[in-house]
C-alpha cells in the first residue's frame, strides 16, 4: 500500500450515516470477499470485537489482531484487524477500511486519521466510514470517491428526564468521569440489584466481562462513559446522559450535539426503535438539539487535524521543525499537541540525549521512544523520566533494554490486592509495559516479557472485575463469580458422559486464590488461548488443555458444525456466549483445515467472476475435493489470470479429481473424515482415512467420495493414493511404479491388474501412452489448449463399473 497519490485504488467508497447503519458489518462482509484486506478501528475494545466476529466467520488461522498492545499473527494472514494507529500501511492489500474517519477532527488523534484519509488504500477496493458530517471533506479530498449515506435502521426518539429510580430495563447511564460513573453505579445497585460498569480505561478482559454480564440478562442497566459511544454492540432500549460536559484531556467542555447523537445512537439495535433522555438532576435538552439528534442532521465538519508525514530525522531539533511545519492546504489545522511531540520537546534538552542522538538511526529510534503511550495519564514528568531512561538503556551495550531494570519496573505491578482505583492505575501502567514488550528488538526474551506483561495485565483485569462485581452487583443476583471448587467427593451415581468433570473443571486448574478459577477467569482463558490449546478427536469432542469442554454437532451442511458445549447448565449466559463464539471460530479453522487450507469464502465475493464462484463453491462443497467433471465448465470458462490465481492457492488438475493439494495430506483426510460422520451421524469404516486402500465392501453403504477414496473395482483408493497412481502413469516407465506402489497396498493379481485397467495402464508393463501409439483409444485426453480439464471417466459415487475394460 504505497501513500502515493498515483498508487491510488480504482474504487473508493465513503459510507457516512448515524449510528447503526449497519456501516461497520458491510465493511467486514466486504473484506471477506476479497482474498485478503485490513480494517483500521478507533479503540482496541472494538477491535477485539471485530476480530471474535471475523475469525467465527473464516477461522483464527487467517485472521490478524493488531493494537498498540497485543498481536496475534498467524503465519500466513490473509485479514488484519487493527486500531487505525497499529494499521500495518506499508501491506499491500486487496481490501481497505477506516471506521469512524469524523476523528479526523480529533485534537490528538486526528492527525492519523487525516493520514488514513489521505494515503491509506488498498489495491482493488478502499472503504471510509463515518458521520455524515464529513461528506464535504471526502469530495474535497478525494473527489473519485463514491460517497453513500447510510441509513438508520431504527428510529432513535427523545424520551424527556427520568430519575434513576424509573429508568426502564436496558438502559444505559452515561457519566464523562469515573468518579460520577461509580456514584451512579453504587445509586443504581441499591435501586435494581446490579449494574454492569465501562470506561475506556478499562482492558479488554475486564470490559469484555461486564458487557457479557449485561448482555446476558444477568443485570439489565449499565453505567458507562462515552466509550460506548463508539461502535460496541450493545443491546440497549435506552441511554440516559447524566452529563453534558466532559474533560478532553486540555480543558472541561460542552459536548456537541454530533458527540451527544454518537453516544445517543447506541439506544436500539438493528431494527428495534431506542430512546434517549437525560437524568433528572439535569435540565432537559433543547428542541434544537433533540431535533438534530433525531434526524442526524449536524454541521459539516470544516477542517481536519493534520501533521506532516515528511519528517526528518538528520537531528532532533531537524525532527521537531519537521512535524512543526504547517500544512499547506486550507482544510488542514496542524495539531495543537500530542504526547509524543511534547516528550521529543523535552528530550531533546536532555543533554546525555543530544550527545547520542547525532544520527539518523538515533533520531529515528528517539521518536520511536516518544510514542510510547502514557497510559498513566498522569505526572507527565514520570512518563517523560521512563522515555529517558528506555532510550538511553537502547542506545548502549547490544541495544536491549536491561532485564534487571525491566523486572524492577514490572515486578510491582503483578499484584491484584487493592481497591478499584489501586488496580486501575496498575493496569494503566502494565499497558506501557506490553506496549513496550511488542516493540521490535527492544528487549532479550521479547515472547517471554510479552506472555509475561499479558499474564499480568489478565490477572489485574480479572480482579478488577471481581471488585466491580463485588461493589456494585448484589450477589444474590449474580453467581458467575463464583468458584468451582472440586468437592471432597465425585458425585453420586457417576457419568460416562465425557462432560461430566466440567463441573468440577475450574477448580483443578490453579490460578486463584482458593484453589480455582472464577467462571470469567476461565472462559477467558478459553478466549485468549491458540489453536494448538484445543484437542478435537474423531467424534468431534473439543478438549481445552486436556478436558472435555464441548462437542461439535451437525450444522445445515459439511462445512457448517455448529458447537455445543457439555453440560450447559454450568455456565452462566454471558460466559456461554463467549465460549460459542471462541470454540465456533476453531469449527471454522477445523473446516478450512479440512480444505488444505483453501480460502474458498474469500473467492465466492461478488467481485469475481461467476465462474470463479461456481467453482470454489463446488471446491468449498466437496472440502476441497471435486471431480473433473464438476469442475470442467467452469474452469474453461475462466480467465487465465483466474487460473493463475487457484493454482497459486493449491488447487490442482488431477486424472480423475480437482483438488486442492493440501486437501488431500493426512491431517486434511482426518478433519474430512471427522466432518463427514458428524454430518451423516454415523461412524465412518474402521481404517478411513488412514488405510490407503481398502475392500469395497468395507465402506459400509457409504458414499467412497465423501470419505475421500475412489471405488475401482473391487477396492476403494484414497484419493491422494489414486492420483500418484494416475500421475505415474502418464510417463514412460509409469506402470512399473504403479506396480510397485499397488504391491505396497497389498493388491495381488486380478484386482491389481483391474485397478491398471480402470487407470488406463496395462497389467502387461506397457502405459497408456504406448499403447496409443499402436492405435488403442486412449482412456483420457490430455487438458485442452484452453487449459480445461482432460475428459476423464465418468465420476461413480459409488465407484464400481467396467470402465475400459
Amino acid at each position: 500500500m504505497n501513500s502515493s497519490p498515483s498508487n491510488r485504488s480504482s474504487v473508493v467508497i465513503a459510507e457516512l450515516g448515524p449510528t447503526n447503519t449497519g456501516k461497520t458489518y458491510r465493511a467486514i462482509e466486504r473484506m471477506l470477499e476479497h482474498d485478503t484486506g485490513i480494517i483500521g478501528l478507533p479503540l482496541r475494545l472494538l477491535a477485539r470485537e471485530v476480530y471474535d466476529r471475523v475469525t467465527a466467520r473464516v477461522g483464527e488461522g487467517r485472521v490478524a489482531l493488531m493494537t498498540g498492545e497485543e498481536k496475534r499473527l498467524p503465519p500466513r494472514p490473509d485479514y488484519w484487524i487493527c486500531t487505525v494507529e497499529a494499521m500495518p500501511v506499508d501491506r499491500p492489500v486487496d481490501f481497505l477500511a477506516v471506521d469512524e474517519i469524523q476523528l479526523a477532527a480529533h485534537r490528538e488523534r486526528g492527525h492519523v486519521f487525516t493520514d488514513r484519509l489521505l494515503h491509506a488504500r488498498g489495491r482493488r477496493e478502499t472503504w471510509f466510514l463515518g458521520a455524515d458530517t464529513m461528506r464535504p471533506m471526502v469530495q474535497s479530498l478525494i473527489p473519485q470517491a463514491s460517497v453513500k449515506r447510510a441509513t438508520r435502521l431504527s428510529q432513535l426518539r427523545y424520551a424527556g428526564s427520568r430519575s434513576l429510580k424509573s429508568l426502564p430495563p436496558r438502559s444505559a447511564v452515561v457519566a464523562f468521569s469515573a468518579d460520577r460513573v461509580y456514584e451512579l453505579a453504587e445509586t443504581l445497585r441499591r435501586l435494581r440489584g446490579g449494574v454492569a460498569v465501562v470506561l475506556g480505561a478499562l482492558s479488554p478482559r475486564t470490559r469484555n466481562a461486564q458487557v457479557a454480564m449485561y448482555q446476558s440478562g444477568e443485570v439489565q442497566y449499565l453505567v458507562a462513559t462515552d466509550a460506548i459511544g463508539m461502535g460496541l454492540n450493545l443491546d440497549l432500549n435506552h441511554v440516559a446522559f447524566a452529563a453534558f460536559s466532559k474533560y478532553d484531556g486540555a480543558e472541561q467542555r460542552e459536548l456537541f450535539p454530533d458527540e451527544l447523537a454518537q453516544i445517543a445512537g447506541r439506544a436500539g439495535r438493528h431494527l428495534n426503535d431506542g430512546s434517549f433522555g437525560t437524568l433528572n438532576t439535569l435540565p432537559e435538552l433543547s428542541p434544537r438539539v433533540v431535533s438534530a439528534i433525531e434526524t442526524h442532521r449536524f454541521p459539516a465538519v470544516r477542517s481536519l487535524i493534520w501533521r506532516n508525514a515528511s519528517l526528518d530525522f538528520s537531528s532532533p531539533e531537524a525532527l521537531l521543525d519537521s512535524l512543526s511545519r504547517a500544512p499547506r492546504h486550507s482544510a488542514f489545522i496542524r495539531v495543537e499537541r500530542a504526547d509524543d511531540f511534547d516528550a521529543l520537546k523535552e528530550l531533546s534538552h536532555v543533554p546525555a540525549i543530544r550527545d547520542v542522538a547525532t544520527s539518523q538511526p538515533m533520531v529515528e529510534l528517539l521518536w520511536q521512544v516518544c510514542q510510547i503511550p502514557d497510559f498513566r495519564k498522569g505526572l507527565f514528568g514520570q512518563h517523560v523520566s521512563l522515555l529517558r531512561e528506555t532510550f538511553l538503556q537502547l542506545c548502549e551495550g547490544d541495544g536491549r533494554l536491561d532485564p534487571v531494570w525491566l523486572g524492577r519496573q514490572v515486578s510491582p505491578l503483578d499484584d491484584v490486592s487493592g481497591d478499584i482505583h489501586t488496580l486501575m492505575d496498575r493496569l494503566a501502567a502494565i499497558r506501557i509495559w506490553t506496549y513496550i514488550s511488542h516493540r521490535s528488538g527492544w528487549l532479550h526474551e521479547a515472547e517471554q516479557w510479552q506472555e509475561r506483561t499479558r499474564r499480568i495485565e489478565d490477572a489485574l483485569g480479572d480482579a478488577l472485575h471481581e471488585r466491580l462485581v463485588e461493589r456494585f452487583v448484589q450477589r444474590a443476583a449474580r453467581r458467575s463469580s463464583r468458584r468451582f471448587v472440586r468437592p471432597a467427593a465425585p458425585p453420586s451415581g457417576g457419568s460416562d458422559s465425557p462432560f461430566a468433570k466440567l463441573g468440577l473443571l475450574l477448580g483443578e486448574v490453579p490460578g486463584a486464590e482458593g484453589g480455582g478459577l472464577t467462571e470469567e477467569q476461565f472462559v477467558q482463558r478459553v478466549v485468549d488461548a491458540t489453536h494448538d490449546a484445543f484437542q478435537v478427536d474423531a467424534s468431534g469432542i473439543i478438549s481445552f488443555e486436556g478436558q472435555p469442554l464441548a462437542r461439535l454437532v451437525r450444522g445445515k451442511d459439511l462445512r457448517s458444525p455448529q458447537v455445543a458445549l457439555g453440560e450447559p447448565e454450568v455456565w452462566t449466559g454471558g460466559a456461554r456466549r463467549q465460549l460459542e463464539r471462541r470454540l465456533v471460530a476453531l469449527a471454522r479453522d477445523l473446516v478450512t483445515e479440512a480444505m488444505g487450507g483453501f480460502p474458498a469464502e474469500a473467492l465466492t465475493g461478488t467481485g469475481r467472476s461467476a465462474a470463479m464462484r461456481g467453482l470454489a463453491y463446488r471446491l468449498a462443497e466437496g472440502l476441497g475435493v471435486i471431480s473433473l467433471e464438476e469442475a470442467r465448465e467452469q474452469w474453461r470458462l475462466m480467465a487465465l489470470e483466474e487460473r493463475e490465481r487457484l493454482r497459486a492457492l493449491g488447487a490442482r488438475e488431477g486424472q480423475r479429481f480437482f483438488y486442492v493439494d493440501g486437501a488431500l495430506a493426512p491431517h486434511a483426510l482426518d478433519r474430512r473424515c471427522m466432518l463427514t460422520a458428524l454430518f451423516h451421524q454415523t461412524p465412518v469404516p474402521k481404517g478411513v482415512p488412514r488405510e490407503p486402500g481398502l475392500a469395497a465392501a468395507e465402506l459400509g453403504g457409504w458414499d467412497a467420495r465423501v470419505l475421500g477414496y475412489e471405488v475401482l473395482g473391487t477396492v476403494a483408493l484414497r484419493i491422494d493414493i489414486l492420483e500418484r497412481l494416475s500421475e505415474s502413469l502418464r510417463h514412460p516407465q509409469g506402470t512399473r511404479q504403479a506396480q510397485a506402489l499397488l504391491q505396497e497396498l497389498r493388491l495381488e493379481g486380478g484386482v491389481r491388474a483391474r485397478v491398471l485397467r480402470e487407470l488406463g495402464g496395462s497389467p502387461g508393463g506397457a502405459s497408456a501412452k504406448r499403447r496409443r501409439r499402436r492405435g488403442r483409444k486412449p482412456q483420457a485426453t490430455a487438458p485442452d489448449k484452453r487449459g480445461a480439464p482432460g475428459q476423464s471417466a465418468p465420476p461413480s459415487g459409488s465407484g464400481g463399473g467396467e470402465r475400459g475394460v
